[in-house]
């Protein structure tokens, strides 16, 4: 295998398990860059975010710490298309330029594998040209919604409307390289899978 980083990416709907694969990754070595990480950074108290959200969308959407109201910009995104768009034109930009610094950091640091946790990577073709391969973690939809409603407290209703955001089941099964099943496995038997998976990559 050449020496020069792979860029996997790791996706899958809410609830599916995604983000607990890419850290078990990440105990096997790889470098992990965390969009949805990222994206919470730049909306922080002195984000990138913070101004261009306050001029697009009112003082009303930042709270008294200077961080994005993040319950009320979702309520808005998920009710009113336009604006999510907007704010998607006002993120994504900053998150993609923080991912970028990311992976260089990885690959100054000599990693082998570098695993992008993506949660709408199949909503966007702006990451297939930074990706040598795609890994998706799944379940069935009622499984997504038992896991969401237990960890956050949302109804049914709400968690449907995450879900309608994302990309269909079936397109983001397409789209892999690898897929991970991820009903009823213990975490041991989701820790084998992702060794598995690392010592493909060589770690």
């Amino acid at each position: 295998m050449s020496r020069r980083a792979v860029h996997l990416g790791v996706t899958g709907g809410i609830g599916s398990g995604k983000s607990t694969f890419a850290a078990m990754l990440q105990g096997c070595g790889a470098a992990l860059v965390d969009a949805d990480a990222l994206a919470r950074g730049v909306t922080l108290p002195g984000g990138a975010a913070i101004a261009p959200l306050r001029t697009a969308f009112g003082s009303e959407f930042i709270d008294a710490s200077g961080a994005l109201d993040r319950a009320r910009m979702r309520a808005l995104a998920f009710a009113d298309a336009a604006a999510r768009t907007r704010l998607e034109a006002i993120v994504h930009p900053l998150v993609s330029q923080a991912v970028d610094a990311a992976v260089e950091a990885a690959i100054r640091s000599h990693h082998r594998l570098v695993v992008l946790d993506i949660p709408l990577l199949t909503e966007s073709s702006r990451w297939a040209a930074r990706l040598d391969a795609v890994l998706v973690v799944d379940c069935p939809e009622e499984v997504q919604i038992a896991r969401v409603q237990a960890r956050s407290g949302l109804d049914v209703a709400a968690v449907r409307a995450i879900m309608a955001t994302q990309s269909p089941r079936a397109l983001r099964r397409s789209a892999a390289d690898w897929l991970v099943f991820n009903d009823g496995l213990a975490l041991e038997q989701l820790q084998t899978q992702a060794r598995q998976v690392a010592a493909h990559f060589g770690l």
